[in-house]
């Protein structure tokens, strides 16, 4: 019987429907709590409907999901003819995803092989694509998972958030907490480092924030070929017009996705926020 590897990511790599269908990658989901309602990430919230949460100045939380989801995923897998499973999953300085999935991943029917890809939104998203298409061309595990390694190694995520108010909330800033006094005086921008959220720069106003990711990102992509997701929360108009700049900005442009991000990041996020992956394509 040929082998069948299976890939596996979560709710947070935020693939479009159609990616995921077209390589068959399945997305586990994390859970946001709302009040005292528990609710599934990309079925049961939607971005917008966490955003108007946020604003009302709701408790909001996540949550990673179950051993027993997980275990129900890799099980439902096999029996599709999957004969080893690579599961991909957001930085475990983020959730405790990555652990849920290690837990499961021992009782499974096939093998798993679990990787903390260190990234999160369409950095992990590039990830699992990777993987799925090194295991579409009849690769093995390890070279599923070396591709998704590689592709994360290569992968750089940039983000601005109108406040660092809802990172501190969730203690999801990291070498940044010392900014947190000055954050009504500066628009932040930050960086994916080691699995981490760091500051990378201090800009006096929004717009030049937004402008200064944009060279950014046009400075990393350089004229090598790139795919880049430009991600956002109740911020569609600046999301397409950054997108249309950067258009015209990465000579190397492979593709372009502009997306909202779900509630699970954007609970920890806010409104306003403006995010940006690079992600070099291999020649």
């Amino acid at each position: 019987m040929s082998r069948h590897v299976a890939i596996v990511t979560d709710s947070t790599a935020y693939l479009p429907p159609r990616t995921m269908e077209r390589h068959g990658i399945t997305a586990v989901p994390l859970t946001v709590v709302l009040g005292d309602q528990a609710l599934e990430e990309g079925t049961e919230i939607s971005a917008r409907s966490l955003a108007l949460a946020l604003q009302k100045r709701r408790s909001v939380t996540t949550s990673r999901p179950s051993p027993q989801l997980f275990a129900e995923t890799y099980r439902k897998a096999a029996e599709r003819g999957a004969t080893d499973i690579v599961s991909l999953h957001l930085s475990s300085e983020f959730s405790g995803t990555y652990d849920a999935a290690v837990l499961a991943g021992r009782e499974a029917p096939v093998p798993v092989r679990v990787v903390d890809t260190g990234m999160v939104a369409m950095a992990l998203g590039f990830c699992a694509v990777a993987a799925a298409e090194a295991a579409e061309a009849g690769g093995t595990v390890d070279e599923a998972v070396t591709a998704a390694e590689k592709r994360a190694a290569g992968t750089s995520a940039y983000f601005y958030v109108d406040t660092l108010d809802y990172l501190r909330r969730g203690g999801r800033i990291g070498a940044t907490q010392a900014l947190v006094g000055s954050a009504l005086a500066v628009k932040p921008l930050l960086q994916l480092n080691d699995g981490r959220i760091e500051l990378l720069e201090k800009v006096r106003t929004a717009s030049r924030a937004i402008a200064r990711l944009e060279e950014i990102v046009a400075e990393r992509a350089g004229n090598a070929q790139a795919d880049i997701a430009v991600h956002h929360l109740a911020a569609p108009e600046r999301a397409s017009a950054l997108a249309d700049r950067l258009r015209v900005r990465v000579p190397g442009l492979a593709a372009l996705h502009v997306s909202e991000v779900g509630a699970v990041i954007g609970a920890h996020t806010g409104p306003g926020l403006l995010g940006v992956v690079v992600s070099p394509v291999s020649g």
